[in-house]
C-alpha cells in the first residue's frame, strides 16, 4: 500500500515512455532541413499529446502562433476567456522549456497568418481540423489567402491534422448507430510525446498575454451598439433574468454553493479563474487536478486535491456530472487532450486493481464518469465530421458548438426575415423535412436545430431544464442566426420559444406555435421559483423503463401522433428516433421529463406577445386536450390568431401542404406590421423633434 500510495504522486505521463513508440502521429513526414513551420493554435492550447506540433518540429524552425481573432473570442463567454488567457500564459511558459516561444498576434486569422508566412518563410502551416461552421469557414479564408502567393514556386501548404481517440485508418466510414460502432471495438490511441525545438529567431516580435479587461475591450471595438448590447444579454443565465422579471431575485440566492472552507489560498490549486469553480491553467495543472479527482474515494491529504473533492461534490448535481462540469471547460480549449484523460483514467484503474480491468465496470465512480465523458464526446465528434456523408441527400448539416457541445442545425435562404424552426421532444431538425423550402421559396431565411440532447447533438451528462434549452436558443440566436426572427415551435419546442420570448424578447419578431406544450391557465399569478435542480429520487429507473417502452413502441407511438395521415410517419422517422435513443447520455435527457418546470403557462409567458402571437393547433392531437385549450387562448388571448387544423400533435410534418401556407401568410402579415410600426414611430419622432 505504501508503495501504491507513493506511485499516486508520479503521473502517469511521466510512467509512459516505454509505451510511446506504440503511438501513431497525424503524419509522417520526413524531416524537413532548412525549412519552417507554423503551428497554429486554436483550441489545442498544449505542448502533451499534440500530434500537429510534433509533426512540425521536423521542421528546422517552429513558429508556434495564437491569432486574437474576434471572429473566434467573441464567441467566448467571459469565464472561458479568463480560461484561455491562463492557458496561454502556461502555454507560453511551457513552449519556452520546450526550446521555442508562443507568438500572439490580433487581427483575422487570415491576414495574421499570411503576414507571419511572408515574414518567416514558412512553407508549412499546421492546424487542427475542425467540425465547426464558423471555424471551418475562418479556414477556407486562410487557405484561400495562402493560394495568393507562392514560395520557391508554390504555395505554403496547411497540414490538417487531429488526435485520434480511436486506432482506425477509416474515420468517413463508420457506423451512424452507437450501438454498432462499440461492436467495432477498436484501441484507443496512446497520447503522443512532447516535442522539443531549436531555439526560436529572437528579432521575432512575440507579443504579449493580454489582460482579460484587455481582450474585452479588444472585442468591443468591433462590435456595433446592437452586438455588444446582445453579447452582454448572453452573459446572464435563464434563471437570473428569469427571476428578474418575476420579483423574486435575491442577490444572495444567485451565488454558488461553495463549501466556504475554500476560501483560502490553496496551494497548486487548479481554480485558477475569480468563480473558481472549473479547473484551469495549464496541462500540468489540469492533470494533476485529474488525478485529485480520480483518486476521490481514497481521500487525502493534500490542500489541491481536498480542493478538487469539495468541488466534485458541489458539482455532482447527478452521477457522473462533476467531471464534465469540472474538466469540460478546459477539454472545449484543448489544454488536455479526451485521450490523454482516457489513459490517465485508466492506468489508474489498474493501480487499483494490480493491473487488471475488469469486464463488469471500473472499480471507482470517477474513472466511469471521466472515461464515459470523453468516450461520448470523441462519439459526437466523429457524427459531426461524417455529417456530409450522412446527410448528402438532405439540407448541409452545420455544427455549432454551445458551451463545449455540438450542436447540428441548417440554414437555407439568401433573402427576406429571418425565421427559426424548433423541433419537439425526441424530434430533431429534420422533422421540418417538407417545411423548409416551402418557407424559403416564400423569399424567407430559415434556420432549423437540433436541440442539446436530441437527434445527433451532443447528449452530456447533466440536469436538462426548460431554462437550459431556452438560454440555448437564446445564444443560438445571438451566435449564428445574428437577428431577431420569426420563431416556430412545436410540443416543448413551442415551451422553449415561448420561454425566450418572455426572457429576451429583443429576439424575437413573431411566434408560432405548433401545438406547444404547456397550459392556459386563468388568473395566473406567479409563484417564486426554486433554484434547485437535481435529479428527483428514482428518475433515473423511469428514465430507463420510459426508454425501453419507446424502443419497443415508437413506430406505434408515432402513428398515434399523426391520426389523419399514419404513413407520414415513415421509416425514416422511426429508424432515426431509434438511432438516437441509443446514443450515449439519452437517458439523462429522458430523466428531465421528471424534472420540468413548466409551471409558467403559456397566456402568462407570451402576455407581451398576444399580438405577435399565431397558434396552429392540430385539433387531434391525442396528446393534449386541444378543444380545452383553444378555449382558453380565445378567451384569455383573444389578439391571439388561432389556426385549427385536422391533424394530431405534429401538423407541419403530418399535413404539411395546409400549415406551410399559414405560417408565410403570418410571417407576410407580422412583418408588414412590424415595418407599419416602425414608420409610425418614426413619424412621432420626426414631429415631435419639430415640435421642440
Amino acid at each position: 500500500m505504501a508503495l501504491l500510495a507513493l506511485s499516486h504522486f508520479i503521473p502517469h505521463r511521466l510512467r509512459r515512455n516505454h509505451r510511446r513508440n506504440q503511438c501513431r502521429c497525424c503524419s509522417s513526414s520526413a524531416t524537413n532541413e532548412g525549412s519552417t513551420a507554423v503551428v497554429w493554435f486554436k483550441h489545442d492550447l498544449r505542448v502533451d499529446d499534440h500530434p500537429g506540433l510534433l509533426d512540425a518540429s521536423k521542421h528546422s524552425a517552429v513558429i508556434p502562433l495564437y491569432v486574437l481573432d474576434r471572429r473566434i473570442l467573441s464567441r467566448y463567454t467571459t469565464d472561458t476567456l479568463e480560461l484561455a488567457i491562463l492557458a496561454l500564459e502556461e502555454l507560453r511558459k511551457t513552449l519556452k522549456k520546450q526550446g521555442s516561444n508562443l507568438m500572439l498576434r490580433y487581427g483575422n486569422a487570415e491576414n495574421v497568418i499570411a503576414d507571419l508566412v511572408k515574414e518567416v518563410r514558412a512553407h508549412s502551416v499546421f492546424v487542427e481540423e475542425e467540425v465547426e461552421y464558423h471555424l471551418c469557414d475562418v479556414l477556407d479564408g486562410v487557405k484561400k489567402k495562402l493560394e495568393g502567393f507562392s514560395l520557391s514556386g508554390e504555395p505554403p501548404r496547411i497540414v490538417f491534422w487531429r488526435t485520434p481517440f480511436y486506432e482506425s485508418q477509416n474515420l468517413t466510414d463508420l457506423p451512424q448507430s452507437w450501438e454498432e460502432f462499440k461492436k467495432l471495438n477498436l484501441p484507443i490511441s496512446l497520447p503522443v510525446p512532447a516535442a522539443r525545438f531549436s531555439s526560436p529567431g529572437s528579432e521575432l516580435q512575440w507579443g504579449s498575454v493580454p489582460t482579460l479587461d484587455d481582450l474585452k475591450d479588444y472585442l468591443k471595438e468591433s462590435l456595433c451598439e446592437k452586438e455588444n448590447r446582445w453579447r452582454e444579454m448572453a452573459q446572464a443565465s435563464a434563471e437570473r433574468v428569469l427571476m428578474e422579471r418575476l420579483g423574486n431575485l435575491k442577490e444572495s440566492s444567485m451565488e454558488p454553493n461553495v463549501d466556504g472552507s475554500l476560501g483560502k489560498k490553496v496551494d497548486n490549486s487548479a481554480f485558477v479563474t475569480n468563480k473558481r469553480d472549473t479547473v484551469g491553467g495549464g496541462n500540468e495543472a489540469v492533470l494533476n487536478a485529474l488525478a485529485g479527482y480520480l483518486r476521490y474515494l481514497e481521500g487525502t491529504s493534500r490542500d489541491d486535491w481536498q480542493e478538487v473533492h469539495a468541488r466534485l461534490r458541489d458539482a455532482e448535481i447527478r452521477p457522473g456530472a462533476s467531471f464534465f462540469s469540472l474538466f469540460g471547460p478546459v477539454l472545449h480549449l484543448g489544454i488536455v487532450s479526451r485521450r490523454s484523460v482516457h489513459y490517465e483514467a485508466i492506468e489508474y484503474e489498474k493501480e487499483r486493481n494490480a493491473g487488471f480491468i475488469s469486464p463488469f465496470g471500473y472499480s471507482a465512480a470517477t474513472v466511469s464518469a471521466a472515461t464515459d465523458a470523453v468516450c461520448s464526446m470523441e462519439w459526437y465528434y466523429l457524427v459531426a465530421l461524417n455529417r456530409e456523408r450522412i446527410d448528402e441527400k438532405r439540407h448541409a448539416i452545420r455544427i455549432w458548438r454551445w458551451k463545449g457541445y455540438l450542436i447540428q442545425y441548417t440554414v437555407v435562404g439568401n433573402e427576406g426575415p429571418a425565421v427559426l424552426l424548433v423541433h419537439g421532444f425526441g424530434a430533431f431538425l429534420e422533422h421540418y423535412r417538407d417545411n423548409v423550402d416551402n418557407i424559403v421559396n416564400s423569399k424567407n431565411r430559415v434556420w432549423t436545430i437540433t436541440v442539446l440532447g436530441f437527434g445527433k447533438s451532443e447528449k452530456p451528462n447533466i440536469i436538462y431544464t426548460e431554462l437550459l434549452w431556452a438560454e440555448l436558443l437564446r445564444d443560438f440566436m445571438i451566435e449564428v442566426v445574428g437577428e431577431p426572427a420569426h420563431c416556430v415551435g412545436n410540443s416543448i419546442g413551442g415551451y422553449f420559444v415561448a420561454l425566450m420570448a418572455f426572457l429576451w424578447p429583443a429576439l424575437v419578431k413573431s411566434v408560432v406555435l405548433v401545438n406547444s406544450a404547456g397550459n392556459v391557465v386563468p388568473g395566473y399569478s406567479p409563484l417564486p421559483i426554486s433554484r434547485e435542480r437535481r435529479v428527483p429520487f428514482g428518475a433515473q429507473l423511469g428514465a430507463r423503463l420510459l426508454l425501453f417502452f419507446l424502443q419497443i413502441n415508437v413506430k406505434k407511438f408515432l402513428k398515434d401522433c399523426y391520426p389523419v395521415k399514419p404513413a407520414r410517419a415513415d421509416d425514416f422517422l422511426v429508424t432515426e428516433m431509434l438511432r438516437a435513443s441509443r446514443d450515449p447520455g439519452v437517458v439523462m435527457v429522458l430523466e428531465s421529463i421528471f424534472g420540468f418546470d413548466l409551471s409558467l403557462p403559456l397566456n402568462y409567458l407570451l402576455k407581451g406577445f398576444v399580438e405577435k402571437t399565431l397558434v396552429i393547433q392540430g385539433m387531434k392531437d391525442p396528446i393534449s386536450n386541444p378543444q380545452k385549450k383553444v378555449a382558453l387562448l380565445k378567451e384569455l388571448c383573444p389578439a391571439m390568431v388561432i389556426k385549427q387544423v385536422n391533424a394530431g400533435h405534429c401538423p407541419h410534418d403530418e399535413i404539411p401542404e395546409e400549415v406551410n401556407p399559414i405560417i408565410c401568410e403570418w410571417i407576410v402579415k407580422a412583418t408588414s406590421d412590424d415595418q407599419e410600426l416602425k414608420a409610425s414611430s418614426s413619424q412621432q419622432i420626426c414631429h415631435s423633434n419639430k415640435q421642440n
